[in-house]
């Protein structure tokens, strides 16, 4: 299937006199005018500089890129009335469909007063577009991809089965992630799939994101093109210079709105020698606002995950995106509790500047759950200075091994924490950070609590309570650890009893144990 759109830019010459007033001075007067046509966008006259009041204009350094015409290089204009930023433009070194007006100057509609010429000059070209079937696949099949990897790579395979010489195909979406600011997605003909990349906070100042055509694109200056295999390019990015080195001929980046406005990137490179027609890439541009409404559907889907899981978890994001999204909704579980508090922070926070405060509670809150993901748990919160943490128990019958291995890894996990906790540098003369973490474990609700229009998804119950209690516990035995005796008896290897204790809101006494090596 080899159809193609009927994209088209052509120019049309009027040889009758055009004189073009702005904010009443004559910029040009002209009898050898030319008209740019171009599907879906206005029609611009181009005058010859010869013709222009090119003393009132003024050389801007914004550029803005077109993959079918080339780089507008912008003039000011300098009026008895006031400056007229970026108020024209013109293609000094266009591509080819573009050359008839290379040089000339065009005037941003918007600031001109008046264009006389007798009879008008010449209407758009509306003639009907021709079918895309390019469109037709993202309307009719598009939405059967789950994933913007697969999205990317069945776009790519539509592209060369419609006859366009792909050669490689790569999209750049901006993201929300604790973690991430955008990501990549690159296909390239003969390898299967999709390879995923990640740009991670702080790319954004290196020269690897400086110097790539994305930043231009992301920026709103247009799309970018350039042949790779051009003696003298306009356009010398590492990446070009790499694909160009690989065999690559023709290098296109378009940009993908999202409906939020944000600028995200799409490149097509070609190795065919004769590179990327006017059609093929018409039938693309034509194609990319649909396209891009199914990008970002898979990127919020992907975005909600992410942030799902950085703010509550995996396993509380698959309860509420699996509907348990109301008050009250939810699980009675069994599960190991584990929180941890910052020993001494109160003090802390009156002594240190804000920034100096918030980077060590930050240090902590990393110590304190890195060994908990690491071991398999779930970090439900942070509250205040302390982290709190559960280990479900993952057999339906609460057997007594799935117990045994859920205490285990709360356990391993604390232990992991104190380490942690104490290689944090304070500085300023400060103490060592310590922590005071409780242990226990027991039936808990596992769901909604809160109000109607404003949810909290936590664990509630006495299994918190004592856990809570144990880590205040810490304080008065001077320790880092406490476990309640629940937990002692499904791993009790190194431990010692420090008796029966009695704490606060917990109507019975608790055995409590500690490491045998702790101080």
């Amino acid at each position: 299937m080899t159809s193609k759109p009927d994209y088209r830019i052509t120019v049309e010459t009027v040889g009758r006199p055009v004189r073009v007033t702005v904010n009443g001075t004559v910029m040009a007067d002209s009898d050898h005018v030319s008209v740019m046509h171009e599907t879906y966008l206005p029609s611009h006259p181009y005058y010859p500089k010869a013709d222009v009041r090119m003393d009132l204009l003024e050389p801007s350094e914004l550029r803005t890129f077109c993959p079918f015409k080339g780089t507008a290089h912008y003039w000011h204009i300098n009026l008895p009335g006031g400056c007229i930023d970026n108020g024209a433009w013109s293609y000094e070194a266009p591509l080819p469909e573009a050359r008839p007006v290379g040089g000339d100057i065009a005037f941003d509609p918007a600031h001109i007063e008046k264009v006389a010429c007798d009879p008008p000059l010449p209407a758009p070209d509306d003639s009907p577009l021709g079918d895309n079937p390019l469109i037709d696949w993202v309307m009719r099949k598009a939405f059967q991809c789950t994933s913007p990897d697969e999205l990317t790579e069945h776009f790519a395979q539509q592209l060369l089965e419609l006859g366009m010489p792909l050669w490689r195909f790569n999209v750049s979406i901006w993201t929300l992630h604790p973690l991430l600011v955008g990501q990549t997605f690159t296909w390239r003909r003969g390898v299967p799939g999709v390879v995923q990349g990640e740009t991670k906070q702080g790319m954004l100042q290196q020269p690897l994101y400086l110097n790539s055509p994305v930043r231009h694109v992301s920026e709103g200056l247009g799309g970018v093109r350039q042949r790779l295999d051009d003696d003298n390019p306009e356009f010398q990015f590492p990446v070009m210079q790499e694909l160009r080195a690989e065999g690559g001929t023709d290098y296109v980046a378009m940009p993908l709105f999202f409906s939020d406005g944000q600028i995200h990137t799409i490149t097509l490179a070609s190795d065919d020698p004769a590179g990327f027609s006017t059609a093929h890439l018409g039938m693309v541009f034509a194609a990319i606002t649909a396209l891009a409404r199914f990008f970002e559907v898979l990127i919020l889907r992907h975005n909600t995950t992410a942030l799902f899981d950085a703010y509550l978890g995996e396993r509380t994001r698959h309860q509420i995106l699996g509907g348990s999204t109301h008050r009250g909704d939810g699980e009675n579980i069994r599960a190991a509790v584990l929180l941890c508090d910052m020993r001494d922070s109160t003090s802390m926070a009156g002594a240190l500047p804000r920034d100096r405060y918030l980077g060590l509670l930050n240090d902590f809150f990393e110590a304190a759950t890195e060994p908990v993901i690491n071991r398999g748990g779930e970090v439900l919160k942070f509250i205040g200075d302390a982290v709190l943490s559960i280990f479900p128990v993952e057999s339906g019958n609460g057997s007594a091994d799935a117990v045994a291995t859920a205490c285990g890894k709360a356990r391993a996990a604390a232990e992991d924490i104190v380490a942690n906790v104490a290689h944090i540098e304070t500085g300023d003369g400060l103490p060592p950070l310590r922590c005071a973490i409780g242990v226990h474990v027991g039936d808990v609700m596992y769901g909604n609590v809160g109000a109607p229009s404003r949810l909290d998804f936590t664990v509630t119950g006495s299994t918190v309570n004592v856990a809570a209690r144990l880590s205040d516990q810490c304080k008065a035995l001077d320790r880092q650890l406490l476990l309640s005796e629940d937990v002692a008896r499904h791993a009790p290897d190194d431990l010692e009893s420090l008796g029966k204790q009695a704490m606060r809101h917990v109507a019975e006494q608790v055995e409590v144990f500690a490491l045998q090596t702790q101080g």
